[in-house]
């Protein structure tokens, strides 16, 4: 019984970690510019964003508002974790090309 009662146990321990599976999102840098601007994410839930940049130039995604800065060199790729969010929006910038290179996380 004691094995039987310490493999439900576990079992019961590792079902919430696979509902906390974070949610992969796509976004792309072309022409200085993030694709898409605005990124729709499950609020609650944990978020890992794949950046890919398809510029020949480093961009950074850079959110004050999301506590996140990744440097993103040209032709590569990088990894964004994100905390669960609450409701609302989190804008974030390219920091190379803050005129050009906008968007937001939208938490609904």
């Amino acid at each position: 019984m004691t094995r039987i009662a310490s493999a439900l146990a576990l079992l019961c321990l590792a079902a919430p970690a696979l509902a906390d599976e974070p949610t992969p999102v796509e976004l792309v840098i072309r022409d200085h510019r993030f694709v898409p601007p605005e990124i729709h994410v499950p609020a609650g839930k944990p978020v890992v964003i794949t950046v890919r940049n398809h510029d020949e130039t480093a961009e950074e995604f850079d959110s004050s508002a999301l506590k996140v800065e990744k440097v993103v060199a040209g032709g590569s790729y990088g990894t964004v974790r994100l905390r669960p969010l609450g409701h609302g929006r989190y804008p974030f910038t390219g920091e190379y090309h803050a005129d050009t290179a906008q968007g937001v996380v939208i938490a609904e």
